[in-house]
């Protein structure tokens, strides 16, 4: 049995250099989670401000904003109504990217939208829009659960909306997030490996290549299986030295 063992490891990675097929697979699954968490977090952050924003100074009524500002010409109302329509925009964003599979929306983005576009971007830009719209429920939630009268003591104290949103409110957002933030970024990481869906050479799909090659499942699917756990339970370690440096500075 052992020998047999030691046969298809030789074949699966020893064997025509296979191990470069699954080194180039790790590679492409680290470097589309880099890029999409970068896309999602900038993203779902920006989408989570600008509809905190409204929640606290809305609603508006798009139309009696337009006629007013036709009405006064008063640039405030022209803002109320074209914020209007952003939120309208986003809640739509939020709601077809949250209730569509990811795995639709990335043949969508690859054999529609950005059909002659570099695979690994295309699927940076797929995986990171859905990010995008977990990440920013989260970060909105953690937003509204600041107590506003910190936003309320920071402006009396002379501080702009975009000083005291970044210096007051998104830092605290930040500690009460950071689990769920670290549940989604984990999320992340399993769900590039459906990437191999438009053609990319990602951990998953390597293994699929190998076992095309030498007929076993099991060596392949196991080191994929392992690699990624142990992805995972680095950024659990990672995730938890967070939390307790900032329980840490709390105590202080």
């Amino acid at each position: 049995m052992w020998h047999s063992y030691a046969e298809a490891v030789n074949s699966t990675f020893v064997v025509d250099n296979r191990y470069q097929i699954f080194l180039d697979g790790i590679k492409n699954t680290l470097i589309i989670t880099a890029g999409a968490l970068v896309v999602g977090v900038i993203l779902g952050v920006l989408v989570a401000i600008t509809r905190v924003y409204y929640l606290q100074n809305g609603p508006y009524s798009f139309w009696k904003s337009l006629w007013n500002f036709l009405r006064t010409g008063h640039i405030e109302y022209l803002s109320q109504a074209l914020l209007k329509l952003i939120n309208i925009f986003l809640g739509i964003y939020l709601t077809v990217f949250r209730g569509t599979p990811v795995v639709v929306q990335l043949m969508i983005w690859a054999f529609v939208v950005f059909s002659k576009t570099n695979e690994i971007t295309v699927a940076i830009i797929g995986f990171g829009i859905n990010s995008g719209a977990y990440v920013a429920e989260i970060v909105r939630a953690g937003i509204m659960a600041v107590d506003k009268g910190q936003t309320e003591a920071s402006r009396s104290l002379g501080l702009s909306a975009i000083a005291t949103m970044r210096l007051i409110v998104l830092p605290q957002a930040f500690k009460n997030i950071l689990p769920a933030l670290g549940n989604e970024i984990i999320a992340l990481v399993k769900e590039t490996s459906i990437a191999g869906y438009i053609a990319v050479t990602d951990l998953t799909k390597a293994a699929s290549l190998v076992r095309a090659r030498t007929f076993d499942a099991f060596v392949p699917l196991l080191f994929v299986a392992t690699v990624y756990l142990l992805m995972v339970m680095l950024l659990t370690v990672v995730q938890q030295q967070i939390e307790k440096a900032m329980r840490t500075g709390d105590r202080k």
